[in-house]
């Protein structure tokens, strides 16, 4: 901003506002578009916007949520223009917001704290065409994907030079609608970010490919203790989910040999204990264990990676798992996090990052928190936490994080560091649960069946 005439930023901004509320409308000729404005940035954007859209022929309102304190250059554009500027507290203001074929909240900008007062959240409420945010939706947390009160549920959000951790971050991320990042000549480093994405290049670039001189060992061994008798089909699909990540071969120690041999019998199966089964390059624990927590010792001693799962949260020590030298992967939903935090699990629910970051600085451990959006967080706090940005509400069925957990416990066995293992493991589940869907229910075997195309789609893309 110093180094540009004042304005031109937000100038940039409205101008990728304005075409995205064009996109939206259709037909910008005639429509009516009303512009909820609050005090600040985000406002003088919505109003330079609206000014725009007013030059196409648009008929626009502002509703002005503090007259005294809106943007007074934006509301001199949109005047211009031909736009209409009223008092937000107007008889008619709720009638106009219902009555409008587009909705644009410029309540609050990313500075914003709590959820909206009771007149913006009315307003809000009233709109019945679509809502388009600008930046973010008002009354959601900027930095963390909290929402704390009323907050503006948008169809489209168009956000300014990079994405904000909120926008990505549930329950937040299901208040933003369809996202629009607009380039306004921000000049940013992945130094500075809080959060990453991994895309289908990162994946890709990550992902373990044999060679000429690979063979089953040299591409690494899983070993996966998991399944009982009770839950024998967890050992099953942990060792599916492990077949199908990049490893040369699994080991598998447990109560459910039968039942892997039959599905699997390229699996090479030990009756244990898991430190005489073999050589591995990573072990996975927990899936379907019960109570039987016989191989936990063993499993943690070792000096491989150990991703920790299920039934291994709970029986695990946590002095054992922060004292470990080799890295660990820790793998709840939000259930089990609230129970390794002594919370609750809407606690956990309403405050994700901060409770994935906790969890990982507690345990000393790359913790994966599976749900709505997942998030992996490594143990060092100075380093950002990345988001997937992939999956599917149908992945939330039965045995689908056992099949994550042999997948991920797989590419660790590839050599894949902890923080991307976890991340490529979550990416490839989530597409893998796409194509398995495809909008219909599924199992976890059609995820494990799919992982192969997840693979495919993310290497073949150019």
């Amino acid at each position: 901003m110093a180094r540009l005439p004042e304005g031109a930023l937000m100038q940039r901004a409205a101008a990728g506002l304005a075409a995205a509320c064009a996109d939206l409308l259709g037909k910008v000729y005639g429509s009516r578009v009303t512009l909820l404005i609050g005090s600040g940035d985000n406002g003088g954007d919505a109003l330079y916007a609206g000014a725009r859209l007013a030059r196409r022929g648009a008929g626009v309102t502002a509703l002005l949520l503090s007259p005294e304190r809106a943007h007074p250059e934006g509301l001199a554009a949109l005047r211009s223009a031909g736009g209409t500027l009223l008092d937000a507290n107007t008889e008619h203001a709720t009638e106009l917001v219902g009555r409008a074929d587009l909705v644009v909240d410029g309540i609050v900008g990313i500075g914003g704290k709590g959820g909206l007062r009771p007149r913006a959240a009315e307003l809000a409420d009233a709109a019945r065409g679509p809502v388009v945010a600008v930046d973010l939706p008002s009354g959601v947390d900027a930095d963390t994907g909290e929402v704390h009160g009323e907050a503006v549920r948008a169809d489209a959000t168009v956000t300014f030079g990079t994405y904000k951790p909120g926008l990505l971050v549930d329950p937040a991320r299901a208040y933003a609608g369809a996202l629009r990042l607009v380039d306004i000549g921000l000049e940013l480093t992945e130094a500075e970010a809080e959060l990453e994405a991994l895309q289908y290049a990162d994946v890709a670039t990550l992902l373990p490919e044999p060679t000429g001189e690979s063979d089953k060992y040299r591409r690494g061994v899983v070993g996966i203790v998991a399944g009982s008798a009770r839950y024998p089909g967890a050992a099953t699909l942990a060792v599916a989910g492990a077949l199908h990540g990049g490893a040369g071969a699994v080991r598998y120690v447990g109560p459910a040999a039968d039942a892997v041999l039959a599905r699997f019998p390229e699996t090479l199966v030990s009756a244990g204990p898991p430190a005489r089964a073999g050589r591995v390059q990573s072990w996975v624990i927990g899936p379907g264990l019960g109570d039987d927590a016989s191989g936990l010792h063993d499993v943690l001693a070792s000096d491989v990676p150990v991703l920790v799962d299920a039934d291994g949260l709970r029986l695990a020590d946590p002095a054992t798992v922060r004292a470990r030298t080799a890295p660990t992967v820790l793998t709840p939903h939000a259930g089990e996090a609230a129970a390794l935090l002594g919370a609750t699990r809407e606690q956990v629910e309403a405050e994700r990052l901060a409770s994935v970051r906790e969890l990982a600085a507690r345990y000393a451990a790359t913790v994966l928190l599976k749900g709505s959006t997942t998030l992996i967080s490594p143990p060092d706090e100075t380093r950002p936490a990345r988001v997937n940005p992939t999956g599917t509400p149908w992945l939330a069925t039965a045995g689908s994080g056992d099949v994550l957990s042999g997948l991920t416990g797989s590419l660790l066995a590839a050599g894949l560091a902890p923080l991307d293992a976890a991340s490529v493991g979550a990416h490839l589940h989530g597409l893998a649960g796409r194509h398995a869907a495809n909008g219909a229910p599924i199992s976890a075997q059609d995820v494990a069946g799919a992982l192969r195309a997840a693979w495919q789609d993310v290497t073949e893309t150019p």
